[in-house]
């Protein structure tokens, strides 16, 4: 069995984080990989805080960052193949792309992340800029032996706007580990279930308050509250069950009736699978984001799901299959959306189950961690392939 030297370089920023850590557990199971693993880590502190360009341009911070670590592997070992995650620190290394087989990885193009902008506080700089970093762009996908794309969506944004052959492109969408999230005590049947034993529990993870919509859930959620507890005062209170939101936020939010924030949360914690498994639903109402990790973890523990029909998510977050999804910043869609999954058992019990389904046949880390190291293989092997041709070749030329 042959023997593989790979180069991981990992952007850490946001949800890639995440990803990171998946892939470090996850990789070490393939006995035939030795990973040498490179962290660029986005924060920027001392003399390094002072430099101007920078301390303020993560394309810059994170690819001078890459190539020091690049130095560093190859020095430790002769590298097979390099895996870049994602194209931020991959750009100013395309001397490197050139020289040793490399697979770059992202959830979004540069194209796709300036559409969102506005939700995370981006900005387009000047056209001759932006004509310089499409280019950059353009060459790196280009000198990449494989893409990984985390979506269709992505792919859909790499042919577009960069020309990338459909063919070099690989949907590997992220993922959790399913069965760390799968609840060990199966979900009660809706018919099982007093209305009156508990209310619905609706389950929001999201760091970021604003962006990721838990400001308008809290509209919706007061919405619904009212006119439950206007429903639960007449006669048809015996089929009105009441509403609790829960908040995994970094936001500190003033005590309300049926709202519980909780702060300080590690990700996959027991306490935060916990929330996940005494919940009825998970929304995601997200002003911006390309495709939430939280609606795999939510979709694993069998929740029906309500998002926003935004970037890649609706490839999870399946209207009318997994889950219900409203244009981003309606209120009263979510409103309207919430109520019906909160009056509607039955609903919620199908597209949980589903949601479950899908994300354990297209979400699962182990699974796509190994067709993600089965692809670097063959690219590793590909390059072997090409160096043995062109030596037999030159041989027999002077032979």
């Amino acid at each position: 069995m042959r023997q593989y030297n790979i180069g991981f370089i990992l952007e850490q920023a946001l949800g890639h984080v995440t990803h990171a850590k998946n892939l470090m557990a996850n990789v070490p199971h393939d006995a035939s990989i030795t990973p040498h693993w490179g962290l660029v880590p986005f924060e920027v502190s001392g003399r390094a805080a002072k430099i101007p360009i920078y301390k303020s341009n993560w394309t810059v911070r994170s690819g001078l960052r890459a190539r020091g670590l690049l130095a560093k592997m190859a020095r430790e070992a002769p590298l097979d193949v390099l895996f870049f995650h994602t194209q931020v620190p991959a750009v100013l290394c395309t001397d490197w792309i050139r020289r040793i087989p490399s697979v770059v990885s992202l959830d979004a193009t540069p194209l796709q992340y300036d559409e969102l902008g506005a939700s995370y506080s981006h900005e387009t700089g000047p056209a001759w800029l932006e004509r310089i970093k499409w280019g950059l762009n353009r060459d790196c996908f280009a000198a990449a032996r494989q893409i990984v794309a985390w979506t269709e969506w992505t792919k859909a944004g790499l042919v577009k706007g960069y020309g990338v052959d459909p063919e070099k492109i690989a949907v590997i969408p992220p993922g959790v580990t399913v069965r760390d999230w799968v609840s060990p005590k199966p979900r009660r049947e809706p018919s099982t279930r007093s209305v009156q034993s508990a209310s619905v529990k609706v389950l929001f993870v999201g760091g970021d308050l604003e962006r990721k919509g838990g400001r308008l859930l809290l509209q919706a959620f007061r919405a619904v509250a009212q006119s439950t507890a206007v429903a639960q005062s007449t006669a048809v209170a015996q089929q009105q069950p009441g509403i609790e939101l829960h908040l995994v936020t970094k936001e500190k939010l003033d005590p309300e009736p049926g709202l519980f924030v909780y702060n300080n949360v590690k990700p996959n914690s027991d306490f935060l699978k916990q929330l996940y498994w005494d919940s009825d639903i998970f929304c995601l109402p997200t002003l911006g984001d390309c495709l939430p990790m939280v609606l795999s973890e939510a979709g694993a523990a069998g929740l029906p799901l309500i998002s926003t029909r935004l970037a890649a998510i609706p490839e999870v977050a399946i209207e009318g299959e997994t889950g219900l999804l409203v244009p981003p910043g309606d209120a009263e869609a979510l409103t309207v959306a919430l109520r019906t999954l909160v009056e509607q058992p039955e609903l919620r019990a199908r597209l949980g189950a589903r949601a479950a389904q899908l994300v354990a046949e297209r979400f699962d880390s182990e699974r796509n961690t190994q067709m993600l190291l089965d692809l670097l293989k063959i690219v590793a092997d590909r390059s072997t392939a090409q160096r043995t041709a062109l030596k037999t070749s030159q041989e027999g030329a002077h032979g």
